[in-house]
């Protein structure tokens, strides 16, 4: 793994810190998540579970949402600490989403023992993406 930065270092610690708040009673997995925006700021989001599955929010799309909800439409770096001992990069629909808001953008995934480092491109590639120059 690549070593990383001190600013991905302290987006990690920004992301565990998040996950103390994740509502997962369902699953217990407390995931968190920070995103790092190209102006600077950082956003946080933790899991939030619902007893009907699929209105279930996951961390990185709750940092991610919540970034867009105060402006930013740009991003560096996302990262995703999972409380747990059990490795989980980002599901489907939130790779599709970070994808959205950064086609290059660097995805650390954590739990209590591994750090991983990639990028969205290598963790989801022929992503869907619109053609929107033509509308």
């Amino acid at each position: 793994m690549e070593e990383l930065s001190q600013q991905e270092l302290e987006l990690l610690k920004l992301a565990r810190q998040a996950a103390q708040n994740a509502y997962s009673p369902y699953s217990g997995y407390k995931v968190g998540s920070a995103v790092l925006a190209t102006d600077g700021r950082v956003f946080s989001g933790c899991n939030v579970e619902n007893a009907s599955y699929s209105l279930t929010l996951c961390a990185e799309r709750n940092a991610i949402f919540s970034a867009v909800a105060a402006g930013c439409r740009s991003f560096e770096a996302i990262a995703i600490y999972v409380d747990s001992e059990d490795v989980f990069p980002p599901c489907g629909a939130c790779r599709q989403v970070i994808h959205e808001f950064g086609e290059t953008m660097v995805v650390i995934y954590a739990n209590r023992s591994s750090i991983h480092k990639t990028d969205i491109s290598e963790l989801l590639p022929g992503a869907f993406k619109l053609d929107t120059e033509t509308k």
